[in-house]
C-alpha cells in the first residue's frame, strides 16, 4: 500500500530494520521536498516486496554498468513528471537509488546513488564512482555519484 511521504515531520517507518534509519528516512523526506517544491507533487512510496516490477526494471538498468546491489530493497517510489519518469529504491544499508528517464530524449537519462550519511560506500560501487558531498537539513550530510544511461529500458 502506498503511503505519502511527510518531509515536516520525518518518520522511520519501513526503515526500522536499518542501521541508517533515520538518515535514511531523512534522505527519504529530502526527495519528497524536491518534488513538493520543484514540481508540487506528493511522494509516495510502498514496501519493495509490493513493487517487483519497478525493483527489476532498477535492476536491469544497473546490469547495464554490472552493478548488483547486494542489500535488501526496503521501499519503492515510482512518479511520471512531465515526460520523465522517476523511480527509486531505497535499500536498508542505507542506500538509495533514482533512476531518471525522459521517455523521448534519450541524452537525458541517468541513474543516481545516494549514500546516508554514516554509511560507507557498498563494495559493489566503491571502485566504479567517485562520490560527492551534498548537505541536507532532512538528512545530513549525503554522499552521490550518478551514470548516464546508454540503453533504452522502456
Amino acid at each position: 500500500m502506498k503511503q505519502k511521504v511527510d518531509f515536516k515531520t520525518v518518520s522511520v517507518a519501513g526503515f526500522e530494520s536499518s542501521p541508517f534509519a533515520e538518515k535514511l528516512a531523512g534522505l527519504r523526506a529530502h526527495e519528497a521536498r524536491y518534488f513538493m517544491n520543484k514540481y508540487k507533487q506528493d511522494f509516495f512510496v510502498e514496501p519493495a516486496d509490493e513493487n517487483q516490477e519497478t525493483l527489476d526494471w532498477v535492476n536491469k538498468i544497473l546490469k547495464e554498468r554490472n552493478i548488483e546491489i547486494l542489500s535488501k530493497p526496503l521501499e519503492i517510489a515510482n512518479m511520471q513528471v512531465e515526460n520523465i519518469k522517476w523511480d527509486f529504491v531505497f535499500y536498508e544499508s542505507g542506500l538509495a537509488i533514482n533512476v531518471l528517464y525522459t521517455i523521448d530524449d534519450k541524452k537525458k537519462r541517468a541513474v543516481g546513488f545516494k549514500l546516508c550519511e554514516g554509511m560507507e560506500i557498498p563494495t559493489e560501487l566503491e571502485s566504479k564512482f567517485k562520490f560527492i558531498r551534498q548537505k541536507s537539513k532532512l538528512a545530513g550530510t549525503i554522499r552521490g555519484s550518478y551514470f548516464v544511461i546508454k540503453g533504452d529500458y522502456l
